[in-house]
Formats: C-alpha cells, sequence, structure tokens
C-alpha cells in the first residue's frame, strides 16, 4: 500500500463512516479493485476508525465527558457497596446499599457497557473470519445488499419511538451490540444496523443515532488495542507502518469536517435513499468481481 492510497481510503472513511453505507465495505471493495494485499489483518481499518472517533468526540464531546464522569461514579459506588457487602457480612448489620442507576446518564452508561459484551464476543471470535471475508467482493457486496434492505424496511415501516435512556432495556442494548459485532463483517454498515435496530426498538431518531455512535468508541478503542500485535508481525514495516499512519490523520481530518454536517443529514434525510445508495454500490462491487 503506497502513501496515496492510504489517505484516498482514509477519507473514504471520514465520509462514510457517519452514513449507514459500510465505511469497511467501501474500503474493502477498493482495496480489492486497487490489488492492496492484506497481510497486516484489520490493523488498518481499526486505525482508520481510530481516526474518526475524533469526529465522533467532538460532535458527542458533552454527552461523552457526561458518561466518562458517570462511568466513574459508577464504579465507586459499585466499590463502596462491595465494602458495604463485607461490613454487613463480618457485623451483621444491614447497611443499606448505595443505589447505582439515579440518573438518565448513568442508564446510558451502563447500557453501553453491556452493549460491549455480544459486540466483543463477536468480533473477537471472528476475526480471522472478518479477515478473509473481506479478501473477495462476494461478502461486501452481499454485506451492502442485506444493509440496503434493512435501512429499506426500517424506513418504510416509518419505525421509531419516542424512547431515552429512561426507557430503554437493557436487553435493547444486547440486541444492539449483537448489531454492532456483526458490523465487523464489510459491507455491513455499522451505524445502519445499529440505528435501524435502535428505530425498531421504538428509540425517538435523536437518542438511536447518538446511541449507535458513542457505543462504538469502546468498540473501535478495543479493536485496535487487539491489532497491535501486528505492528510487530514480519509483514509490517517502517514505510507500511507510515502509510497507516498517514491514513488514519486522513480520516480524522475528513470526519472532523464532515461529521457535523453529515450527523445532521441521517438525522433528517429519510433512510430509503441511503438503501438505494447500497442496492446500487452492492450490484457494483458483486458484478466488479466477475468484470475484472
Amino acid at each position: 500500500m503506497s502513501a496515496f492510497f492510504a489517505i484516498i481510503l482514509g477519507i473514504v472513511q471520514g465520509i462514510t463512516e457517519f452514513l449507514p453505507v459500510s465505511s469497511f465495505g467501501h474500503g474493502a471493495a477498493l482495496e480489492k479493485l486497487w490489488g492492496i494485499s492484506r497481510s497486516s489483518g484489520v490493523l488498518f481499518e481499526a486505525m482508520l476508525h481510530l481516526g474518526t472517533l475524533l469526529a465522533v468526540y467532538m460532535a458527542f464531546r458533552k454527552d461523552i465527558r457526561r458518561l466518562c464522569l458517570e462511568f466513574l461514579g459508577i464504579m465507586a459506588d459499585l466499590i463502596g457497596n462491595l465494602n458495604l457487602y463485607i461490613h454487613n457480612r463480618k457485623t451483621g448489620e444491614q447497611l443499606h446499599y448505595t443505589r447505582i442507576i439515579t440518573s438518565s446518564y448513568r442508564k446510558f452508561a451502563v447500557l453501553i457497557m453491556i452493549s460491549l459484551i455480544p459486540t466483543a464476543a463477536i468480533g473477537y471470535t471472528c476475526r480471522r473470519l472478518v479477515v478473509r471475508s473481506a479478501l473477495t467482493p462476494l461478502i461486501p457486496g452481499i454485506g451492502m445488499l442485506i444493509t440496503g434492505i434493512i435501512l429499506l424496511v426500517t424506513d418504510m415501516g416509518k419505525a421509531g419511538g419516542t424512547k431515552s435512556a429512561r426507557e430503554v432495556s437493557f436487553d435493547h442494548a444486547m440486541w444492539l451490540g449483537i448489531c454492532q459485532g456483526i458490523s465487523v463483517f464489510p459491507g455491513f454498515s455499522r451505524s445502519g444496523l445499529t440505528i435501524s435496530m435502535a428505530l425498531l426498538l421504538g428509540f425517538s431518531r435523536t437518542y438511536a443515532v447518538k446511541f449507535s455512535y458513542i457505543m462504538s468508541i469502546p468498540a473501535v478503542a478495543g479493536a485496535f488495542f487487539m491489532e497491535l500485535g501486528e505492528f510487530t508481525s514480519p509483514s509490517m514495516s517502517p514505510e507500511l507502518g507510515f502509510d497507516f499512519v498517514l491514513g488514519m490523520l486522513a480520516a480524522a481530518v475528513t470526519g472532523y469536517f464532515c461529521a457535523r454536517f453529515l450527523l445532521r443529514l441521517v438525522h433528517k434525510m429519510k433512510f430509503r435513499y441511503f438503501a438505494y445508495y447500497c442496492f446500487l454500490a452492492g450490484i457494483i462491487v458483486l458484478a466488479g468481481d466477475y468484470v475484472l
């Protein structure tokens, strides 16, 4: 991979990350078209997603800061309750435990943590399969078509409700985590699957978009740390590592400028238009496999 291709893929990542059209699917299709090998696994894709996390943070920085503070509060209360449990066991007293979920943001933080369980399980167990699936246009093409169907069903069914953090149940978070886990495969849009599932579960559109993008932060960060070992693989050279960093920076810069506009577009625009685009892109990717 040359620096030029890395930057182009970073720009594509920065644009498509905030639309329900699968940034990984676009990247895999372009890499196949350009004949770029995948000797480093999915490290490059993890770095591209890490770059766009900056844009996610800038778009939701107030919510993210509040969630981080609430998470620390939850940990402190859990430790305090553990000490109370030990104290009650030793003394026979019945001191009352501190309530953990005391606000909508605490509920939001707990929902995010629960959603990570299926995401991490699917991502870890399917890691090798994901690398193999990106070697052929078949999976990205099929994934885009399936994503288009889901988006079209969501839009035509007028899915959505008024649920916010207080009304969302923990099993809803599990379903969203499963959708995010499935989206590790190229062609399956992470935002498309998670936002559609959230709307089908009755989330308000505002909360569905917010939940979808914020829940990606720990998942992307975890995927990046899992792939760090690839930096020491025999296939990795200083030049290639430099190209990867350039791609990550390109994704960060492009994502920063596109985030606010594209998030507003997702917020208002009908999903059927993204569905039509996914159908067209999926057909082109599948057809290109026979032509090229």
